[in-house]
């Protein structure tokens, strides 16, 4: 039974990597447009994760240490757009981007568009992502004991220094795989984004495009590509949590 769960997984992956060759591969990495699509959701998606970060984590610690009222409806807002269908979502995005929307207007005084712009596409992927970052840290936070925290202030240590020299460094994993599953999340959204910005063409939208042009030969091209250079980039960043936590133990 195990078995027949596992190939339900990989037997889908396994038929698309083999089902170009080494040599249309090649041919698809020398197309300015999939490269520019790929390094479009790579770079979006990263600096949409370390931005957000400076909002997410702070909220994870609150969600974590802090009793407030209605913390249930806060948690399970942040929850939402996992659940909802991302067409949903970009739909709901775009309702408060758009250029005669109240954020869109000040946004057009300040020369910031979001459709159709990359800046509409972080939004989408933040917006679908960030509660991946937010229930990982929280989970990092709640698991770090009080105690050591309250024995810091008891010592004279100030909120920041506690957070800082306490509950981060014992929180890190956590707070690093958040990371790593927003920008996962982000980097493959599509519903979101293809709602808010067609155009410039991110990778999975890429996909998409040539699947509808060209068939299910040049979509495949894209994904695989597309498969590779994300495994690269996770295989990197596994690497790099790996060393850090060698280098604090």
């Amino acid at each position: 039974m195990a078995a027949i769960a596992l190939l339900f997984v990989v037997a889908p992956l396994l038929s698309l990597l083999f089902s170009r060759s080494p040599l249309d591969l090649v041919e698809a990495a020398s197309d300015k447009v999939i490269v520019q699509s790929i390094m479009l959701s790579l770079s979006t998606s990263f600096i949409t994760t370390l931005f957000a970060g400076l909002f997410a984590v702070p909220l994870a610690w609150l969600l974590a240490r802090k009793r407030f009222r209605f913390k249930g409806f806060v948690s399970g807002i942040i929850d939402l757009p996992v659940m909802i269908p991302h067409s949903a979502a970009g739909i709901a995005v775009l309702g408060i981007v758009n250029r005669e929307s109240l954020l869109g207007t000040l946004a057009s005084e300040l020369g910031i568009s979001f459709v159709d712009r990359p800046a509409g596409i972080a939004v989408a992927m933040a917006f679908v992502s960030i509660p991946f970052l937010i229930n990982a840290a929280r989970d990092g936070f709640e698991a770090v004991p009080l105690k050591l925290e309250k024995a810091a202030q008891n010592l004279g240590a100030g909120p920041w220094r506690v957070f800082f020299t306490i509950s981060l460094p014992l929180a890190w994993r956590s707070v690093l795989s958040g990371f790593v599953m927003m920008f996962a999340r982000g980097m493959s959204e599509f519903g979101a984004v293809v709602i808010i910005a067609y155009h410039p063409l991110t990778a999975p939208v890429l996909i998409y495009d040539r699947f509808n042009a060209f068939g299910l030969k040049a979509a495949q091209e894209v994904s695989v590509l597309f498969i590779l250079v994300s495994l690269l980039v996770f295989v990197a960043l596994r690497w790099i949590g790996k060393n850090n936590q060698h280098v604090r133990s």
